[in-house]
């Protein structure tokens, strides 16, 4: 058994049996394994940027980690914008990049890279596996590193003589480290905190964001009137009917401002202290009142619904708090506006879909006005590398083959990643991808504004995507996906209603 066959079994003793690849020459000797070895589902991507989307979008839904398999340090340049999108969910990824031979690196032919220092800008564990003896028991502690709470980004570095060589031996699943309980003195201080009367906002991320850990988080708030917000970029939470209606912090340091002035405590659960996207001038960056106090609840990596749950049954929050109902959405007619699509949109979901976001300016109202849909989960671009969203969905698609998956991509950010649709065509993946078609990099025109610049010709031809104009409708029917091009509401609610209604993927181009 040669090091890359070790490898393959090894991964699928640890749980992984998932591999999304774009491989090269360095990894052919894995791809050879992978005819002997039965149980690895291979799915190919046409780009790396794809390949680690998707990786991302899988782990959202499982909370396992797939294998990716990525082409030397150009291979996994090409798919950093995502890994990093994955490290800011605090997903779980094991990214395998193949590598020149040992004996080979010290001619510094064309793909010779520092591997090892590209990967340490996104991975939490990088290691190098440097004989067919260690790949097994290296793939396994890439494994371990990458299910270590709260999900971390593991990067194997293969060698290509150590994936041919034989001496290869299966590695030992091992165990991974569970979630840590929060401290008493911790919990005790917050209940107290809570006690107090002041006005406290709840910021959750993580596991508090999904069924458990937003409950009893609407238990403490229905008791105490704790304010719950969830971070501006979501990596995953359940909505809908049924559920606790979490809004995120608005993008808008302005808003974001006058959101937080209210609160004179500020308690992080599984989230970050809560700052402004970017820097502006004049503004401050942390978002919190200057005379509010940022407290604790738990870590990322600590047990987050476990300190929920605690805090409530301490208050003596009934286990039985009613949600509110919320408004159903309705359809919506007339040309394209923010909420407006978003009602529609909201009376569209399907019951129990997925729903992946890199819809950019024109998914900011997206949330508030779907409160009242069908349940479903919602999955976010969280690190800013905008392209996530056809990659995420084709993951998510994966992971959950009997849920439908609905995209929102804005279109400037779809030219990052559209080779997915390729992959989602292949795949017979039932996806809706929505494209929103404003021929502009609208994001940035405002982040001009904002930083007190005025456009200019020398500006707007930078944001300009209308000259040559992309046909979206062309261009996902070459990579094997149906699509139809809308531009009202209307037109929009008749196509959407037709792809909810079939199996596979599709396209909608949302010209606006």
């Amino acid at each position: 058994m040669n090091g890359a066959e070790s490898l393959v079994r090894t991964l699928l003793a640890s749980g992984i049996d998932t591999c999304f690849a774009n491989p090269g020459t360095s990894e052919m000797h894995f791809v050879a394994a992978l005819d002997k070895v039965a149980g690895m589902r291979c799915v190919l991507g046409l780009a790396e940027t794809v390949v680690t989307g998707c990786a991302d979008g899988y782990a959202r839904m499982t909370g396992r980690p797939a294998a990716t398999l990525l082409h030397c340090g150009p291979g996994l340049a090409n798919g950093i914008a995502n890994v990093h999108n994955a490290r800011r969910a605090n997903v779980p990824m094991l990214n395998i990049v193949g590598d020149h031979a040992t004996h080979h690196r010290q001619y510094d032919t064309p793909l010779t890279s520092d591997v090892e220092g590209l990967a340490r800008a996104v991975s939490h564990w990088v290691h190098t596996t440097e004989s067919s003896a260690r790949v097994g028991a290296d793939g396994a502690a890439a494994a371990q590193a990458a299910l270590s709470p709260p999900g971390q980004i593991a990067t194997l570095i293969l060698p290509a003589d150590t994936a041919w060589s034989d001496g290869g031996v299966v590695g030992e699943r091992l165990s991974v480290p569970a979630r840590t309980a929060v401290a008493p003195d911790t919990l005790r201080s917050i209940a107290q905190v809570l006690r107090s009367g002041e006005r406290a906002l709840m910021v959750l991320s993580g596991p508090a964001l999904l069924e458990a850990g937003i409950t009893a988080a609407h238990r403490i708030a229905q008791l105490t009137g704790t304010h719950l917000r969830a971070p501006t970029q979501l990596p995953r939470i359940v909505r809908g009917r049924g559920r606790p209606a979490v809004d995120r912090i608005p993008y808008a340091v302005d808003r974001a401002l006058k959101l937080f002035s209210d609160f004179r405590h500020v308690i992080l659960v599984g989230a970050k202290t809560p700052a402004s996207f970017f820097a502006y001038p004049g503004k401050p960056s942390l978002l919190a009142a200057p005379d509010a106090i940022t407290h604790v609840l738990a870590r990322p990596e600590q047990d987050v619904v476990g300190a929920l749950e605690w805090l409530a049954d301490e208050l003596g929050a009934p286990r039985d708090t009613r949600i509110p109902i919320q408004q159903a959405p309705q359809l919506v007619r007339g040309a394209f506006d923010p909420v407006a699509f978003a009602s529609t949109l909201g009376a569209l979901l399907p019951e129990n879909c997925i729903v992946a976001e890199d819809a950019v300016t024109s998914g900011r109202e997206l949330l508030s006005p779907t409160f009242g849909a069908a349940p479903h989960d919602w999955l976010q671009i969280t690190g800013g590398a905008i392209g996530h969203g056809f990659p995420c969905a084709t993951g998510a698609a994966i992971a959950c083959p009997d849920r439908k998956v609905v995209c929102l991509q804005a279109d400037g950010a779809g030219m990052y990643t559209v080779q997915s649709l390729w992959t989602q065509a292949r795949e017979k993946l039932d996806v809706i991808n929505v494209v929103f078609a404003n021929r502009v990099y609208k994001i940035l025109h405002g982040e001009l504004l904002n930083v007190g610049a005025q456009p200019g010709p020398a500006s707007n031809e930078l944001f300009d995507l209308a000259r040559p104009e992309i046909d979206w409708v062309a261009l996902a029917g070459s990579l094997g996906v149906e699509a139809r091009r809308v531009e009202d509401l209307e037109g929009f609610a008749d196509v959407f209603k037709a792809a909810a209604a079939r199996r596979g993927p599709f396209l909608i181009e949302f010209r606006i």
